[in-house]
């Protein structure tokens, strides 16, 4: 199957700068919201040792992931790995779980952005300030990788010293009596039920890996933003979670969209200019997260287009190299979350996709070593085959943990998963090669 002749190659423009900005970017919207459902499932303690453990889960995946981005820059990323690996069927399902992390994950920040805007200008309704989001990123990403980028490094910057500021405000009213109050049972039931929600504080920073064809130098380019950005991600969302149980009630705040400024009002008084200013510049934050994911999930839809999982017009690019109908394509999709889910269950829908992602990811990664030893690795994983198998079995843990405490979610995303790939065999796509993948 040939490529379209206007989809043959991305923009490369990105440096490690903007590779830090796009995987922090990616993330950061995990710092602000949704961490907090964990606590209403297992309380600030029963949360703070899931955490710790999806801390190692994403230390020992993504120095193991940054093996496969660099050796196969591709802006299929995890897509493009496990059909190397496996082939059509295991490229299909890390496309779909891939495609499921990144569509949803939008919606959810888009929730929040809309909750966050109301909680400023209560007249303002979530659901149309969540519509209106998406409008405006998608035309911004329009622009350009380069120019997305750009835009990608000021709000990053914007959102990190924000929640630096926020940190600093309340580390003077920290109380470990507070944060150990009301407390629930420490129980493996309780942490396994939260690990969704902390698998939040770092969903997503893999998405560096989509636009793998867009960096310049990207075996040396690649490690660098992924090492950091993990650096970063790792001291905010450590701090950000134990300062907040430690100043505020945690049941008031476990279940809400804005636990930072709530928290900050609780500290400080809802009247204070550090709330009202807090709350006004939080939503760079979530503009950084949702900004990274729409141009995580169009370069998704543009690589499984381009290699004959969709339609091929997706693969379409415009005049400035940028996957226009993937852009627009996804952003219905997400749109049509908004209207028909809750932010909790979107959350769980895109960590399942993530799930999924790193196991099929990870065990490419077994794959590749053994099938071409010759493949040229500029990074390869350190502690090997150590740290993979720690990823792989806290990944394995965590998809069966969700699924036993999700279960309809779960038979959601597995019958859609199982649906899609019986029309993909149906139609006969599994026995042809796809070039774009393959090369």
């Amino acid at each position: 199957m040939t490529k379209p002749a206007d989809s043959v190659g991305l923009k490369k423009a990105l440096t490690p700068l903007h590779l830090w900005a796009i995987a922090v970017g990616l993330v950061i919207s995990g710092e602000y919201f949704g961490w907090n459902y964990g606590w209403e499932v297992a309380g600030p303690v029963g949360f703070l040792v899931a955490t710790l453990l999806i801390t190692v889960l994403y230390v020992a995946f993504i120095f193991s992931f940054t093996e496969l981005t660099t050796a196969i820059p591709h802006a299929g990323g995890p897509f493009a790995y496990s059909y190397r690996a496996f082939g059509p069927i295991g490229g299909f399902v890390a496309g779909y779980a891939t495609l499921i992390e990144f569509l949803f994950a939008p919606p959810a920040i888009a929730f929040a952005l809309g909750s966050y805007v109301h909680f400023l200008y209560p007249g303002l309704p979530v659901l149309y300030t969540a519509l209106g989001c998406y409008s405006i990123f998608t035309l911004i990403n329009l622009l350009g990788i380069k120019e997305s980028a750009n835009f990608s490094l000021v709000v990053t910057l914007l959102a990190v010293g924000e929640l630096l500021l926020y940190m600093g405000l309340v580390a003077p009213s920290f109380k470990t009596s507070t944060f150990l109050a009301n407390p629930v049972p420490l129980s493996a039931a309780g942490v396994f039920a939260a690990l969704p929600f902390a698998i939040w504080f770092y969903l997503a920073i893999e998405g560096v890996a989509m636009v793998a064809e867009e960096v310049e130098h990207p075996r040396r380019t690649i490690p660098k933003g992924y090492g950091y950005g993990l650096f970063t991600l790792v001291v905010l969302a450590l701090g950000v979670m134990v300062l907040t149980g430690g100043v505020a009630d945690w049941r008031r705040l476990s279940h809400i969209d804005y636990p930072l400024p709530e928290a900050l009002g609780i500290v400080l008084g809802k009247g204070s200019r550090w709330t009202k200013f807090f709350a006004s510049i939080g939503l760079f934050g979530l503009v950084a997260s949702f900004h990274g994911t729409i141009i995580g999930y169009s370069r998704q839809i543009f690589a499984l287009a381009r290699s004959g999982y969709l339609p091929g017009s997706l693969a379409r690019l415009n005049g400035r190299q940028t996957p226009h109908r993937a852009l627009v394509a996804g952003g219905a999709v997400g749109c049509l979350a908004l209207l028909t889910g809750k932010t909790n269950q979107v959350i769980v829908l895109s960590v399942f996709g993530a799930v999924l992602m790193y196991i099929m990811s990870l065990l490419s990664l077994f794959v590749l070593r053994r099938k071409e030893p010759e493949l040229v690795r500029p990074f390869t994983a350190p502690f090997y085959p150590f740290f993979p198998i720690i990823a792989l079995a806290l990944s394995l843990l965590s998809l069966g943990a969700m699924v036993y405490y999700n279960l309809l979610l779960g038979v959601i995303f597995f019958a859609g998963l199982l649906l899609m790939l019986g029309v993909y065999v149906l139609l006969g796509r599994h026995r042809q090669s796809f070039e774009a993948v393959s090369s």
